[in-house]
C-alpha cells in the first residue's frame, strides 16, 4: 500500500470517527432532553399534590407492551432470550423508577438531579464487573469534566430553585437507592441490546415491567389514587410523563448500543440545563450565565469521552441459556483464527 492509499484511508477512518461521535452526541443529547422532560413532568405530578410513583410508572409500562408487544407479536418469533431475565430487568427497572418517583414527594427537584449522578459511578463499578469494560484515564477525564459541568449547573441552579422538600434527607436516600437499581438496569440494557433485537428488549421490559408494576400495586394498595381530586393539568402530567417516558425508552438502546451504559449516563448529566430550558418556557425564569459554561464543559467531556472509548469485548450469548457454550465457542474461534495465522507465516 502507498502513502496516498494510507492517507486516503486514514483521513476516511477519521471522518467515519468523528460523524459517529457527533450522531452520539447529538442523539445522547435528544436522549437527556426527553429525560428532563420526565423529570419534570413527575415533578409537576408530586407539585400537584398526587404520590403514586408506581402508577406513573404503569403508564409507561403498559404503553411499551401495547405498541412494541404489538410489534413482536406480529413478527411471531420466538423470544431471543429466556423470560425470566426479562422478568429481573423488568423487576431492577420498576424498582428504580419508584425510588426516584418517590423521593419527589420528600426532596427538591435540585436534590434529585444532583443526587442522580451516582448513576454514573455505578454503572461504571456494574460495567467494570459484569461487562469486563475497560476504561482508560482519558475516558476518566471526560467523565470527571461531565461532572465538573454539572456541579456548575447545580451551582447556578441553587438559587433558582433552591431546596426544600418535607423530608430531604429521606428523599435523598431514596435517590442513591434508586440510582443503584437504575444502573443495574442500563448495564442489563446494554448487556441485551448489543446481541438482541430491541423491539424485543423494549416490549418485554414493557411487558414485566407492567406486571410487576400490577404486583407491587396490589401489595402497596393504592389508596392514594382514591384520595386525588383529578383536575385537568393532573392527567395532562399523567400524559405527558406517560408519553415522554415512552420516547425515552425508545431512544435509551440505540445509545446503549452505540457505545455503553455510562456514555449513556454521562449524556444525561445535560438533562438539568435542558430541564432549566423547559422551567424558563413554563415560568419565565432567568438563566444565569453558568449554565452556559458548565454545558460547554460537559460536551467537552462527552467529547473527550467517546472518542477516546476503546472497543468493548464481544458479549457471550444468552440465547437458550447457552453462555458457557457460547463463551467457549469464542474462545476456540480465537484460538483457530491465531493458528490459521501462525500457518500463513510460516
Amino acid at each position: 500500500m502507498n502513502l496516498n492509499a494510507i492517507n486516503t484511508t486514514f483521513f476516511w477512518r477519521s471522518n467515519v470517527i468523528t460523524l459517529r461521535t457527533l450522531y452520539l452526541l447529538l442523539l445522547g443529547q435528544l436522549v437527556s432532553f426527553v429525560l428532563a422532560l420526565v423529570i419534570f413532568t413527575s415533578s409537576l405530578i408530586a407539585d400537584l399534590g398526587v404520590d403514586a410513583p408506581i402508577t406513573q410508572a404503569t403508564f409507561t409500562y403498559f404503553t411499551l407492551a401495547l405498541v412494541y408487544g404489538g410489534i413482536l407479536l406480529h413478527r411471531r418469533q420466538r423470544l431471543r432470550v429466556a423470560w425470566y431475565w426479562y422478568l429481573l430487568l423488568g423487576f431492577i427497572d420498576v424498582q428504580g423508577n419508584y425510588l426516584v418517583n418517590k423521593a419527589f414527594q420528600f426532596t427538591s427537584i435540585t436534590s434529585v438531579t444532583l443526587l442522580d449522578c451516582w448513576t454514573i459511578a455505578w454503572a461504571v463499578i456494574f460495567t467494570w464487573l459484569f461487562l469486563g469494560t475497560q476504561y482508560n484515564l482519558w475516558q476518566l477525564l471526560g467523565a470527571a469534566l461531565c461532572a465538573l459541568g454539572l456541579g456548575l449547573a447545580l451551582l447556578s441552579d441553587a438559587g433558582i430553585s433552591g431546596g426544600g422538600g418535607s423530608r430531604p434527607v429521606l428523599g435523598d436516600i431514596l435517590v442513591i437507592a434508586g440510582t443503584i437499581f437504575i444502573a443495574l438496569s442500563n448495564v442489563g440494557e446494554e448487556f441485551l441490546i448489543k446481541q438482541k433485537d430491541r423491539v424485543e428488549l423494549v416490549s418485554m421490559i414493557g411487558v414485566f415491567g407492567l406486571l410487576v408494576s400490577v404486583v407491587q400495586l396490589s401489595i402497596l394498595k393504592i389508596g392514594s389514587l382514591e384520595s386525588v381530586k383529578w383536575s385537568t393539568d393532573i392527567i395532562l402530567s399523567f400524559i405527558g410523563y406517560a408519553a415522554s417516558s415512552f420516547m425515552f425508552y425508545t431512544l435509551v438502546p440505540f445509545v446503549l448500543k452505540l457505545s455503553g451504559a455510562t456514555m449513556f449516563n454521562l449524556s444525561m448529566l445535560t438533562s438539568d440545563m435542558w430541564a432549566v430550558v423547559i422551567r424558563i418556557l413554563f415560568y419565565r425564569q432567568q438563566v444565569d450565565w453558568l449554565y452556559y459554561l458548565a454545558f460547554a464543559i460537559v460536551v467537552v467531556g462527552l467529547v473527550i469521552y467517546s472518542t477516546t472509548e476503546k472497543n468493548s469485548i464481544p458479549i457471550p450469548s444468552l440465547e437458550n441459556g447457552n453462555l458457557d457454550d457460547d463463551l467457549q465457542y469464542q474462545i476456540l474461534d480465537s484460538e483457530n483464527v491465531a493458528s490459521r495465522n501462525e500457518s500463513s507465516d510460516s
